[in-house]
């Protein structure tokens, strides 16, 4: 939270102790420990800014009513040096303060300061966390459930770097396995193909017409030649001709996306590094495997088992989850996708020592979170270092129907398709209204209107408004200079005092979003802070003849536009001057 509010809050605390102890001493409360109590910000501003339990939570201690405690609270009470003016007390005790000006111009002070870092804070004490988001395989085009996991894991990143963690964004490239042995087939079937060998493609193949654009490319760059060497040469020249050209688009199409990865993880190091057997041989030697059937199988069912009852679940709700075992190694001596995730997030937790990794998946992932964190127990690291955010699906709706095939190519809409359709601050801001869990419509039609119904539009125009009105206010002589306290005092109006409160709340805005793992709460910020600013706008004009009056409400657009620029660069999204 911001060091303004975390000041008043503080300085509520400290009052209340103290009143306590002078009530003790006067003999008006028994002696005895305080118990804990809360401040917060009560649901009606007429009950006043903030609003304390601590009459209510010390009833049994003091032996008295909740109101007779209030009563001795308030009655020693000392407000001098403190953001507050005055206290009351409510119903059968809550007691309620109501902030002075000192607190208001504080809070602008700290903006102006920050400048377009507002919002930042310790909360995350500098905690490494990975994020590892998009992760397509590189065998295609992405897809739309890829287009809003890269906006969402981006901004999610984000939001916990503000939050005071340290960060890093990872996309894991599956370059191994099975999805690469079928990539192999099918690019080798249309290579076959387009040189006239009569050959089916199996139905479990990939079909895509980028398949035909690689064997076709493959072809014009090599001819037959490959026609009469061995089906593995063929294979592995394919596949090592093709698969850095789909890397290759991945990355442009991030990039324009606006997203830089710190790092793009291979999974074929993990098979030609060790530490993938390394890991197969940590969980033999726990006793977590056995072999049936030539292959090499991992208990799962034993290991979610002991999870589940040290959560308090009963073996009748266990037994219907029907849980299985999963192989490592199958019978071919291939090791399975799954064996290679462990070893993927045994790498990042204990290799790579990070605090915690965090996975943002498809909700067709949601029976794989239970598995996977108990692979994390079974290899000897806490299950609770793993958080995976599911994320629901995405529909694009276009005059009000659900829009499945490109117009362009009449093919399924990829990423691509959709940043050179859709202005990508549109696309990055809309993807994060909703919260991950949530089944979302994308409005194509929306995304693209230049009105205050588009959201991301509606956030631009407060900030290249406030851009407009101090370019006039300069054009028109006005010399904007630097506020005091007393000037600032000037802004008493209820729309100027809810705009600095709104202000105030940013903090506690980007600590909840980094808390519970949802950017949504940043974007309905600024929304709301548009709001909040036409409010004030529509309602208090800036250029009047009271020259301390207007210094006061230029400071608080700049402090406005300030914080509003921070959350759209949050969001990698940009604060036009102009629009």
């Amino acid at each position: 939270m911001s060091e303004t509010v975390n000041k008043a809050q503080n300085q509520i605390r400290q009052m209340v102790l103290s009143a306590i102890s002078k009530a003790q001493e006067k003999g008006i409360l028994t002696q005895g420990e305080c118990n804990a109590f809360s401040v917060e910000v009560p649901a009606d501003r007429k009950n006043g800014d903030y609003s304390t339990n601590a009459a209510m939570v010390n009833a049994k201690a003091f032996r008295l009513p909740p109101r007779k405690i209030a009563e001795a609270i308030t009655e020693n009470i000392d407000l001098t040096d403190t953001y507050f003016r005055q206290v009351e007390i409510a119903g059968p005790g809550f007691i309620n303060f109501f902030l002075s000006d000192v607190y208001y111009a504080d809070v602008l002070f700290e903006i102006r300061k920050a400048g377009d870092n507002y919002g930042r804070c310790d909360y995350g004490k500098g905690k490494r966390i990975n994020v590892e988001f998009v992760s397509a395989n590189p065998t295609g085009p992405m897809h739309m459930g890829n287009a809003r996991g890269g906006a969402l894991g981006d901004c999610l990143a984000a939001v916990l770097d503000y939050a005071g963690y340290e960060v890093s964004r990872e996309f894991y490239v599956n370059d191994a396995g099975n999805q690469i042995d079928k990539f192999a087939l099918s690019l080798d079937i249309r290579y076959q193909q387009l040189l006239g060998v009569e050959i089916e493609l199996p139905e479990d193949s990939y079909h895509g017409e980028d398949i035909i654009e690689r064997a076709t490319e493959f072809k014009q760059t090599y001819g037959d030649s490959y026609l009469t060497k061995s089906e593995e040469e063929r294979r592995r020249a394919l596949v090592e001709f093709a698969l850095p050209k789909n890397l290759d688009n991945m990355k442009k199409a991030m990039e324009k996306y606006r997203i830089d990865y710190d790092l793009w993880f291979s999974e074929l190091t993990l098979h030609n590094g060790g530490e993938l057997k390394e890991t197969i041989d940590i969980l033999k030697n726990g006793g977590h495997t056995y072999e049936k059937d030539g292959a090499l199988w991992y208990k799962n069912k034993d290991i979610q088992t002991e999870m589940l009852l040290s959560q308090g679940k009963t073996q009748e709700y266990i037994d219907k989850l029907e849980l299985k075992d999963d192989v490592l190694i199958r019978a071919n001596g291939n090791p399975t996708y799954f064996a290679a995730d462990i070893a993927y997030h045994r790498n990042k937790l204990e290799k790579r020592g990070f605090d915690k990794a965090i996975d943002v998946w498809g909700a067709d992932h949601h029976g794989h979170v239970a598995r996977m964190k108990g692979a994390m127990k079974a290899v000897g690291i806490d299950p609770e270092r793993l958080d995976i955010l599911l994320m629901q699906f995405v529909r694009l709706v276009r005059d009000g129907e659900v829009v499945r095939m490109s117009k362009r190519t009449g093919k399924a809409i990829t990423l691509v398709d959709l940043l050179n359709e859709v202005p990508i601050d549109a696309v990055r801001f809309l993807f994060n209204m909703r919260e991950p869990g949530s089944l979302m419509d994308f409005d194509l039609d929306l995304a693209v209107e230049q009105s205050s119904q588009n959201p991301v539009y509606y956030c631009q125009y407060a900030h290249a408004r406030i851009c407009s009105i101090l370019a006039k206010l300069e054009a028109e002589g006005k010399v904007i200079r630097d506020c005091t306290a007393e000037d600032l005092a000037l802004l008493d109006s209820e729309e100027e005092r809810e705009l600095i409160r709104y202000l105030s709340s940013l903090g506690d805005v980007i600590i909840g979003a980094a808390r519970n793992y949802d950017p949504a709460k940043v974007t309905h910020y600024a929304i709301e802070l548009a709001t909040h600013f036409h409010k004030f706008y529509n309602n208090c004009r800036v250029s009047v003849e009271d020259e301390k009056l207007m210094q006061a409400r230029i400071f608080l657009c700049i402090c406005t536009r300030d914080t509003m620029k921070s959350i759209l660069k949050m969001l990698k999204v940009d604060s036009p001057e102009r629009m």
